[in-house]
Parts: C-alpha cells; structure tokens; sequence
C-alpha cells in the first residue's frame, strides 16, 4: 500500500509541476479571441442578410415547407 501511495504522490507532484511550467501564451489566445470575434463581426456585417435567408431556405427545404 505505502508503494501505491507514494507513486501517486510523485504522479501529482509531476503533473503539478509540469502544468505550473506549461502556462501558455495567454496574450496569443486573447488576441486570436479578439480577431475570431472581429471576423465573425465582420462577415456577418457584409453577409448577414444572406446567410439568413441561406439558413431559413435550408430550415424550409427540411420541414418541407
């Protein structure tokens, strides 16, 4: 019993300590959050109106309407 409890310790401190040393690039995410939204923003901008009406045909045509 004590072998098992020990290698769970060292699993956690491993794992521990190995997701203290990979953070990751926080500014990198935030700034491809922002530019996804930015985009989204921006097609549905210029093609809002139709990506509705493709979205309601494609709804009609499977209700069958």
């Amino acid at each position: 019993m004590t072998f098992v409890m020990n290698y769970l310790m060292n699993l956690v401190s491993a794992l521990s300590d190995r997701a203290r040393s990979e953070r990751g690039d926080v500014p990198g995410w935030v700034l491809i959050t922002i530019m996804s939204a930015g985009l989204v923003i921006l097609l549905w901008t210029v093609a809002g109106e139709l990506l509705v009406q493709v979205f309601q045909d494609a709804i009609n045509r499977v209700s069958g309407n």
